[in-house]
């Protein structure tokens, strides 16, 4: 695994699994509601150490349960969760028992990353919950802040108005959206990347492709993806619910991408 040094110098494994994403009701990946941990179970033993997770997707407590059930030491792992902003502001209270509900789904007394999921539309609100986190950061509960869905207008109100930086900007990045201008943006201001549904976007022209660029090297077009993400300094968290495809995304530490494997890459 190799990981990547944040602007706190907190450093984060650069993949991370989705396991158990799906948690909502009707979801055919109902294992979160059901506490069935099994995704879990499989993602740690296949090695992985760094989960993304969101109170809005249900699946703290599945999560929870999953690290205690390992006889691995909670400083073995790093867990990202989200505040659940999709509605908009809920009020300081609001936000302070969301974070605390998270602790107690997780069960544990800190978070290593937690983001803001989603910006709506009202900065000052925006800004009195920025602020929230970062008293959370300052009394060691969260060791590394950040948002998720930012765009630049967002960033630069809270680069402008906050007193600490953002860690992680946790964006849309695919094949079907690389969005190159945004991760530019991040990396000048010294906020890393993390990408959502790094996987997405293949559409049977451009797996032919990744796949003929995999033979080269015995690797799967999947693979090729994730090379790609990470050699361009960006966090991948596929999700799988199949053992053996959690286990793949990991081993891509392996090969190298050549300047043309990455042209021919960029252009799909």
């Amino acid at each position: 695994m190799k990981n990547f040094k944040l602007n706190n110098d907190v450093e984060i494994p650069i993949v991370g699994s989705g396991a158990n994403t799906y948690g909502k009701e009707g979801n055919q990946y109902s294992g979160a509601l059901r506490g069935d941990t099994q995704e879990i179970d499989w993602a740690i033993e296949n090695g992985y150490r760094h989960f993304d997770i969101a109170q809005v997707y249900n699946n703290e407590e599945v999560l929870g349960k999953g690290l205690q059930k390992s006889s691995l030491p909670r400083e073995d792992f790093f867990i990202t969760t989200k505040l659940n902003t999709y509605g908009g502001f809920g009020g300081a209270d609001w936000v302070h028992a969301e974070i605390e509900k998270s602790l107690e789904k997780l069960q544990t007394d800190y978070i290593d990353l937690f983001l803001i999921h989603f910006p709506w539309d009202n900065n000052d609100e925006i800004l009195e919950t920025w602020n929230i986190l970062e008293d959370y950061y300052n009394r060691g509960v969260f060791r590394t802040i950040g948002v998720s869905n930012f765009e630049k207008e967002h960033l630069d109100l809270i680069l402008v108005n906050g007193k600490i930086k953002p860690a992680v900007n946790q964006i849309e990045s695919h094949i079907g959206k690389w969005n190159e201008e945004l991760i530019a943006y991040n990396k000048g201001n010294d906020i890393a990347t993390v990408a959502w549904s790094p996987l997405g976007g293949i559409d049977e022209n451009a797996k032919k492709v990744l796949e003929e660029i995999g033979n080269q090297y015995g690797k799967t077009y999947a693979q090729v993806v994730l090379r790609y993400q990470i050699e361009r300094d960006v966090i991948v968290i596929p999700k799988s619910h199949n053992k053996d495809r959690q286990a793949q995304s990991l081993d891509i530490f392996d090969f190298d991408l050549t300047a043309n494997d990455r042209k021919r890459i960029a252009s799909l």
